[in-house]
């Protein structure tokens, strides 16, 4: 998927893109990125977020904590979510591929 440049000052294009049964989430820790993503199908779908290298992450409180599977998103038809791509950045280690959201909309905003 390719990242859209939002620091732009006024209108920008924002077209976005339709997800296939597997894509690749460009992710840049430096920046702060928003991923919306659009349910344009007739049904509910799961996407799921999973970086390569994702295993465990440290929680203070609960100790060891997986992120081994990703993270699932769930959206109903015609449902629209969106994440700061920060906030989920412990499932986002390595190739981060994005997958079970065949014909979802998706676009992501540097920001």
């Amino acid at each position: 998927l390719t990242n859209l440049d939002a620091t732009a000052t006024g209108v920008f294009a924002a077209t976005p893109q339709t997800l296939t049964a597997a894509d690749v989430l460009a992710y840049e820790p430096t920046k702060k990125q928003l991923l919306v993503l659009n349910n344009v199908t007739a049904g509910s779908l799961t996407v799921v977020i999973d970086g390569a290298d994702g295993t465990t992450v440290a929680v203070p409180g609960l100790g060891s904590v997986s992120v081994a599977s990703g993270l699932s998103i769930t959206l109903a038809a015609g449902e629209v979510k969106a994440v700061i791509l920060t906030t989920i950045r412990h499932y986002l280690q390595g190739v981060v591929a994005i997958t079970g959201g065949t014909g979802i909309k998706a676009t992501i905003f540097n920001l």
